[in-house]
C-alpha cells in the first residue's frame, strides 16, 4: 500500500498539462472498491451521495459525519482520494483552514471547497471572503508535508446565478489565493468552458452526469479540461435503478430487474481481493 505522500505525488501527476482524466465519486466503501476495480486512477468523494446514503438531502452532512467516511474510504481503497468538504464546515477562513488540517489526517490527498457556507443559508459568499477562505485553505495545505491538491469551487451555476463573468472573476481570485485546481459546477457548454480556460492558468475540473448538454471525454480533453468529475450522479444512478426495480415489482409483480444486477459471485470475488491488487488472469 502506498503512503499518503506517494498517493499525493500520483494525484498531482494526473493534473499535468495536456492530460485529462475522469475522477469518479464514490459514496461508501463498496462503491470506492468497485470504482478502483474498474480501473480509475483516483477518486473524489461526493457529499451528495454520502448524504443520500444516510437518508439525508445534499448539504445536510456535517464534519463529524464526513471525516469518518474519509477515513473509511482511504482504508478501503489504495487510490489517491480527494474529498468534497462542501463549504469547509464553517464560514470563517480560520475554520476552513482547520477543516483542511483535520481532513488531511484521514489519508486524503486533496479536497474541494465551495464559495458557499452552510451557516450563510447556502448563499454565495462575498468574493472577498471567499478568496480569503481559499487563501487560508492553501496556507493550511502547505503545512501538511506533502502536496495537497486544493480545488476551489465557484458555485454560481448551482445556485441560480449563471453569470459567466462573475464566475470567471471568482475563479481568478481563487487562483491568486493559491488554489491548485478550479471548478465551476454547472458549466456545460463548450463556449463557456473555452472562456474559463482562456482566463485561468490552473487545471480545470468539469462536472458531467448532469441533465442538459452532454460533452464527451474526447471533446472535453480537446478543449483543454484537465479533470472530469461525476458528482452525485453515480449514486443517483444506483438509487434510480433500485427504485425502478421496486416499481417493476409493485406495478407488475415481475422480477426481471435481477437480470441487470451484478451476480453475487462476481461482486464477492471483487470484494474478496485486497484493495490495490489486480485481477488474476
Amino acid at each position: 500500500m502506498k503512503t499518503q505522500k506517494q498517493k499525493s505525488e500520483d494525484f498531482a501527476a494526473l493534473h499535468r498539462k495536456g492530460a485529462c482524466f475522469v475522477i469518479p465519486n464514490p459514496w461508501d466503501a463498496g462503491s470506492a472498491r468497485l470504482l478502483e476495480h474498474l480501473g480509475f486512477q483516483a477518486l473524489a468523494t461526493t457529499g451528495a451521495g454520502f448524504a443520500f446514503s444516510q437518508g439525508k438531502p445534499d448539504l445536510a452532512i456535517n464534519a463529524k459525519e464526513m471525516l469518518p467516511l474519509l477515513t473509511q474510504l482511504c482504508s478501503a481503497s489504495s487510490l489517491p482520494i480527494s474529498a468534497d468538504l462542501q463549504g469547509g464546515f464553517g464560514p470563517a477562513p480560520e475554520e476552513v483552514a482547520m477543516t483542511i488540517t483535520e481532513a488531511a489526517r484521514t489519508g486524503i490527498v486533496g479536497c474541494s471547497i465551495e464559495d458557499v457556507a452552510e451557516e450563510s443559508g447556502h448563499k454565495i459568499l462575498d468574493i472577498g471572503l471567499a478568496r480569503e477562505r481559499i487563501r487560508y485553505a492553501a496556507e493550511a495545505a502547505k503545512t501538511l508535508g506533502f502536496k495537497f491538491m486544493l480545488t476551489a469551487r465557484a458555485e454560481n451555476y448551482f445556485y441560480g446565478n449563471p453569470d459567466l463573468e462573475d464566475t470567471i472573476r471568482r475563479l481568478q481570485a481563487y487562483q491568486e489565493a493559491g488554489a491548485d485546481v478550479l471548478f465551476a459546477p454547472g458549466i456545460q457548454s463548450k463556449a463557456d468552458i473555452r472562456s474559463i480556460l482562456g482566463a485561468i492558468d490552473r487545471p480545470l475540473n468539469v462536472l458531467m452526469g448532469l441533465q442538459g448538454e452532454q460533452l464527451s471525454f474526447a471533446e472535453l480533453s480537446e478543449l483543454g479540461v484537465s479533470r472530469i468529475s461525476l458528482g452525485g450522479s453515480l449514486a443517483r444512478t444506483a438509487y434510480g435503478a433500485m427504485m425502478r426495480a421496486v416499481q417493476e415489482i409493485t406495478a407488475t409483480g415481475c422480477f426481471g430487474y435481477g437480470g441487470n444486477a451484478i451476480s453475487g459471485k462476481e461482486i464477492n470475488a471483487i470484494f474478496k481481493r485486497p484493495a490495490g491488487f489486480p485481477d488474476t488472469p
